[in-house]
């Protein structure tokens, strides 16, 4: 999305925060929708069958997750948030940025490759979104780009080469995926693409070519 597309939607409302109640009930959503996208990918997960097995109304659903495709893109936040906080408990220890951020997208892209629906029933909904699913489409862009700056561990604010850098890697992975749940990629070529685009990290950052 570009900044003339962003300025342009006027800002909405702060959402109140969830209740104790609110949230848990929340979860159980995801947790659900989690669960029939892991059975049967994206056409397993319907509205009225979360709903059900989450023990809540069909109408409250809709007030949580107003289609299917934005219950999914939040399913993939949710995800994206648990692998954050797996990563950050075993952070990787290669010497180079680099190599650090590669290894973090390759055990990432192996959770998701344990769970081949649910990772193609998350990929697909993030292709379906429309303007209306932005706000969700752009925290899972803010999730992965943290993910990829943590593994940096900057000593300061990343430059402006460096956030392009974090951006092609952004683009590479999500291609990667795409590549590898269609059929048209290999784990072996997904590792070669990762690494090679996350060396965009050391050409990038200060001081890089002496």
């Amino acid at each position: 999305m570009t900044t003339e597309s962003k300025a342009a939607r006027p800002a909405l409302p702060a959402s109140p925060p969830l209740t104790e109640r609110q949230e848990a009930r929340r979860r159980r959503i995801l947790h659900t929708s989690a669960k029939l996208a892991s059975r049967g990918g994206f056409d397993a997960v319907q509205m009225r069958e979360v709903a059900e097995s989450s023990g809540v109304a069909l109408g409250t659903l809709y007030r949580y997750f107003p289609s299917k495709v934005h219950l999914l893109v939040a399913t993939m936040q949710d995800q994206l948030q648990h692998m954050h906080e797996t990563l950050r408990k075993r952070p990787p220890a290669e010497p180079e940025p680099g190599a650090r951020v590669a290894q973090t997208l390759m055990r990432a892209f192996r959770a998701l490759q344990r769970e081949p629906h649910l990772a193609d029933a998350m990929v697909r909904a993030l292709t379906f979104a429309d303007r209306s699913v932005s706000p969700e489409v752009d925290t899972v862009s803010r999730l992965t780009t943290a993910i990829i700056l943590d593994a940096m561990r900057l000593d300061g604010p990343p430059t402006p080469e460096q956030l392009s850098a974090v951006r092609v890697i952004e683009h590479t992975w999500h291609s990667a995926l795409i590549t590898w749940l269609s059929g048209r990629a290999s784990i072996a070529q997904v590792k070669i693409d990762i690494e090679t685009v996350c060396r965009l990290i050391d050409v990038t950052s200060p001081g890089a070519g002496g």
